[in-house]
């Protein structure tokens, strides 16, 4: 008589259990890392802010391929002069939407700023949004909590967005230190 064959034994639901642990524990510290701002950072704007930004994103995401941003549909010119103020850092390469200048709609920026790419990636980066108004005399405008600074352009409100590129002097400072102009 042949041995009878020893049934598989039931998968342990321990290893996946502590699988899950695991995770649970690597996504809150996660979670909690990206709440926490390096001691250097400017302080956050109003969590609300936050969310009324979430339009930028959608608005303007697709144009972190360069080429998107300068179709006829999309209405932005391409620039080559970057700006920068050193020692306070740079804004890059302003690429204006003419119809938007004027726009408080958070999904309607007038720029598009791109700064060169890292060793690493080839071209043109986005790294924020601007929106500019004419000073006709009125009072600076608001838009995220946020009131638009003046004389960043002569006969203009601006108020910059660092959506896409982290800037240690706060989210919505014109200048950011970590953007580079390249040498003339």
């Amino acid at each position: 008589m042949f041995p009878r064959p020893l049934s598989p034994r039931p998968p342990s639901s321990r290893p996946l259990r502590g699988a899950v642990k695991t995770a649970a524990a690597v996504a809150t510290a996660a979670a909690f890392a990206l709440t926490a701002a390096p001691a250097h950072a400017a302080s956050d704007p109003d969590p609300s802010a936050r969310t009324t930004l979430s339009k930028t994103y959608q608005a303007t995401s697709k144009y972190g391929y360069e080429a998107f941003a300068v179709t006829p549909s999309a209405g932005y010119q391409r620039s080559d002069d970057c700006a920068d103020h050193l020692p306070e850092g740079g804004m890059g390469y302003h690429y204006v939407n003419q119809a938007n200048i004027g726009s408080l709609d958070p999904a309607k920026p007038a720029a598009l700023l791109y700064a060169d790419g890292s060793d690493f990636v080839e071209g043109r980066q986005l790294v924020a949004v601007e929106w500019v108004v004419k000073d006709s005399g009125q009072a600076a405008p608001t838009l995220f909590g946020q009131t638009f600074q003046k004389d960043q352009l002569p006969g203009y409100f601006t108020l910059h967005a660092w959506i896409y590129k982290p800037n240690p002097k706060g989210l919505f400072a014109p200048w950011n230190p970590e953007v580079v102009c390249p040498k003339a």
